[in-house]
């Protein structure tokens, strides 16, 4: 149990080639060029001097096909030996890496395709077929067998404030922006991420290398010398299972309701013995802390998004439900409303931030001025997560800012709502929007998936939430759904919810004539 924040949230800037990707495996293939780095779901295996030798044939067929420094390579790949082949390629000859969502298909595969702009995309060729139909720029599509090269020899450097990879957003609130990384917020977001991690370390990767929880994972196996076992997806069924076959010690984190799934499943008599020791999750609570003793490993939670490195961070073992921790060294961090003036300790701000450490943050997104000068006005860079601080200096999140709901007057933030509604024993997952309301502002539409060989009524549900929300919170509409629409990442799409609104199938409080009850006083 941990009492202080680690070292590993200090960083400092790194000596001049230490974050960058061809830097690491040039100098893992002349000090330990035997040591594994990493296993596939196929069986395959990579050294650290195979895959040093893959990324250089890669970056010469890719200059070979007219690649040059600094040029945009869109790669729409699932996880395995060709997504890391075309990745490594790519930043070993200085290009940026483009992954695209391979759950993507018309307008926002067509808005990606034309935002990055690339002369040039790696596809699976399964993929091809959703090509058809849309507008593409003019581009090379290109199998990874399609890009073995002779030799490659580049000696100019590549520095830690080029840009290394472009991450589009989930879209969970509107469309896609590409996040511009630099190789050293890549490595900075890996440090402060999974920086307890040694040679001795495995790392189960299974989340996609088109998201940063992804990619970020594996630099910090790059960086600790390290090895890693990469699969296509999370799965509740066979996660332990796939951490003892492994052999890993620890995985790519735990996010949103990853943790609460895996609690659900029925108890093993091995539980405890898994071999993993320190997990990154989020967020912390009774349920989670649980969790965390039933399989017998440390934690870490803090706060990141794709255009950050993780500037909040809690201790190892933090006990602080909700929390996120307090802003790392080098970090400034306020809570701040519409006008950017810092609100009260304990009101709710939208967190920004700004670090000393230059180029750890997002220099802005692709090919969209408007919205980087959004996010960066004041010289600070604009979360758009509404959080609340403590006391003690705690910070806790509390919603998307645009997931705030607002009915009658009042903020209710569908975290929280959610949180409770989960809290049936019949309830999977829940997900809270706002629909426009006759009476102006908003009502409260909460879409619900139950476990399974589980029922729930609309009646039961909101006859548990009465006595345990305010009642400005209980919901007017419910929607009973085998599942929630989810990105590629496990995140709740709410945007094709808000997108359906009140649909036939929407249980209606009101036309049900439930009321709510509402507290009254003598005075």
């Amino acid at each position: 149990m941990g009492a202080v924040q680690p070292s590993w949230f200090d960083p400092a800037m790194p000596a001049r080639e230490d974050c960058v990707l061809r830097h690491r495996l040039d100098c893992a293939a002349r000090d330990f060029p035997d040591r594994l780095l990493a296993q596939f779901e196929d069986g395959t295996t990579w050294t650290y001097a195979e895959a040093r030798a893959i990324a250089q044939s890669t970056a010469a067929g890719l200059r070979d096909r007219g690649v040059q420094r600094g040029d945009m390579v869109s790669v729409w790949l699932p996880n395995g030996p060709a997504c890391m082949q075309a990745w490594f390629g790519i930043n070993y000859l200085g290009a940026v890496y483009a992954p695209i969502n391979t759950a993507y298909r018309g307008r926002l595969l067509e808005h990606v395709l034309k935002n990055t702009g690339a002369r040039l995309m790696i596809a699976h060729p399964d993929l091809l077929p959703r090509l058809a139909d849309i507008a593409m720029p003019p581009m090379i599509v290109a199998g990874p067998k399609d890009l073995a090269g002779e030799a490659f020899a580049d000696t100019a450097p590549i520095e830690p404030w080029d840009i290394q990879s472009v991450i589009y957003t989930s879209g969970t609130t509107g469309p896609s922006k590409g996040v511009l990384q630099t190789y050293l917020q890549s490595w900075t977001t890996g440090q402060c991420s999974y920086g307890y991690m040694t040679d001795a370390d495995r790392m189960l990767i299974n989340l996609p290398l088109f998201h940063v929880g992804g990619t970020s994972s594996v630099h910090a196996v790059l960086a600790a010398g390290a090895s890693l076992a990469l699969f296509q997806n999370f799965s509740t069924a066979r996660f332990w299972d796939d951490i003892r076959a492994t052999g890993a010690t620890t995985t790519c984190g735990l996010i949103g309701a990853m943790a609460d799934f895996l609690m659900k499943a029925p108890p093993r008599e091995d539980d405890a013995t898994n071999g993993l020791r320190m997990l990154t999750l989020a967020p912390v609570s009774r349920a989670t802390m649980a969790f965390a003793a039933r399989f017998g490993f440390d934690w870490l939670t803090g706060f990141n998004m794709t255009e950050l490195s993780v500037p909040l961070v809690a201790v190892v073992n933090s006990t602080v439900e909700f929390g996120c921790g307090r802003p790392r060294s080098g970090i400034e961090a306020r809570l701040v409303d519409a006008n950017d003036i810092e609100v009260p300790r304990g009101k709710v701000g939208e967190l920004i931030v700004r670090s000393d450490l230059p180029w750890a943050i997002t220099p802005g997104y692709l090919n969209m001025p408007e919205a980087t000068a959004r996010a960066w006005r004041n010289g600070w860079f604009h979360t758009g997560d509404g959080f609340r601080q403590d006391a003690d200096g705690n910070f806790y999140f509390v919603d998307r800012l645009k997931d705030t709901i607002r009915r009658r007057g009042e903020n209710i933030s569908s975290i929280e709502l959610e949180a409770e509604i989960t809290a049936h024993p019949a309830v999977l997952e829940a997900a809270a929007i706002g629909v426009p309301s006759p009476y102006g502002e908003e009502d409260i539409l909460v879409a619900v998936v139950p476990r399974p060989g589980m029922t729930i009524t609309p009646e039961a549900l909101i006859a548990f939430l009465m006595p345990r929300v305010a009642h400005f919170m209980v919901p007017r509409y419910l929607r009973i759904l085998d599942a929630l629409p989810k990105t590629a990442t496990n995140k709740t799409q709410k945007t094709e919810l808000r997108a359906a609104g009140i649909t036939t199938d929407s249980w209606d409080r009101e036309q049900a004539g439930i009321a709510l009850r509402k507290e009254t006083f003598v005075i």
